[in-house]
């Protein structure tokens, strides 16, 4: 087991709050991106995979809570379960929305469901080494997640392009006050792995993992999105399509998407590395949601 620890970026460490944020749906439309249903699907399957998957990190970080030795990592980590916990609520109320505008979202989220609470939940194991086991699995698998995450973060931060085609303001500042606290705690997932595992085997197995459900969850759930919209007939999803909007700028670049890969499997790797915690802050303070929860926080 090798447990080299990467070179982390000090200045990019923040003290992570959770912000509770809310957002009114009643004045965004089924395509919020406007005349474009594929990039607004492709982006809306978040609020499909990010309630269940961010109630799992949460729940899945209270049992590692006790493996904590640093102090400094477990404030880290503490800050982080309450963002997650904050994330997961924000995009599921954007569902009753969703069905309101005659798209129930309920066929596909019952699968993620089952995906995150039973394939990747607790299992009836004996305690000691195999319990052990499936939780530092888990805790390897939510660090390769976290890395797609602050990737996506950082992408909406900087994608103009959304901006340019009129999409919705209320859910361009959701992805992006998500975004930018999903740059905000980019580094703890890792440092967490490191901290009770480091194991290099296993962050290689485990981002093969992630990375393939996620593939396999999110094209699941983009054809979902196209075929069940009311106000589209043979709506289909592609790859070719994804490519097209991501030369476009509306959705990520299959390009630097591929190029993400061999910067997370390096072992010189920490997520502190890439993005810019000073953008995201930045972002934070101008979000009209986060800067109304401060509001009524004071």
């Amino acid at each position: 087991m090798s447990h080299k620890q990467a070179r982390p970026v000090e200045s990019e460490r923040v003290p992570l709050k959770a912000r509770n944020v809310s957002f009114s749906w009643e004045g965004t439309p089924l395509h919020w991106v406007p005349g474009d249903p594929f990039t607004t699907h492709t982006i809306n399957v978040l609020h499909l995979l990010l309630p269940a998957g961010e109630r799992w990190f949460v729940h899945v970080y209270k049992q590692a809570l006790p493996l904590i030795r640093d102090d400094r990592l477990r404030e880290d980590v503490v800050g982080f379960i309450g963002q997650e916990a904050m994330h997961s609520q924000a995009h599921d109320e954007v569902l009753p929305h969703l069905r309101e505008q005659g798209l129930d979202p309920t066929p596909y989220t019952a699968q993620v469901d089952w995906f995150f609470e039973k394939l990747l939940g607790d299992r009836t194991l004996p305690p000691g080494r195999a319990r052990h086991w499936w939780l530092l699995e888990r805790v390897a698998l939510i660090a390769a997640i976290e890395h797609y995450t602050a990737f996506l973060g950082d992408w909406v931060l900087n994608a103009a392009e959304l901006d340019r085609r009129g999409a919705d303001p209320t859910m361009l500042d959701l992805l992006r006050w998500h975004g930018a606290e999903e740059v905000e705690h980019r580094s703890v997932a890792f440092d967490l792995y490191q901290h009770v595992d480091g194991g290099y085997r296993r962050r290689v197995r485990t981002w093969a993992t992630a990375f393939s459900a996620l593939v396999f969850l999110w094209q699941r759930g983009v054809r979902f999105f196209l075929e069940n919209d009311p106000t589209l007939t043979g709506g289909k999803a592609s790859f070719r399509e994804f490519h097209v909007r991501g030369r476009q700028g509306t959705l990520p670049s299959t390009g630097d998407m591929l190029r993400s890969v061999p910067r997370y499997l390096s072992r010189s790797y920490h997520p502190s590395q890439e993005c810019s915690t000073a953008q995201a802050v930045a972002y934070l303070a101008a979000s009209p949601a986060a800067t109304a929860a401060e509001r009524r926080a004071a």
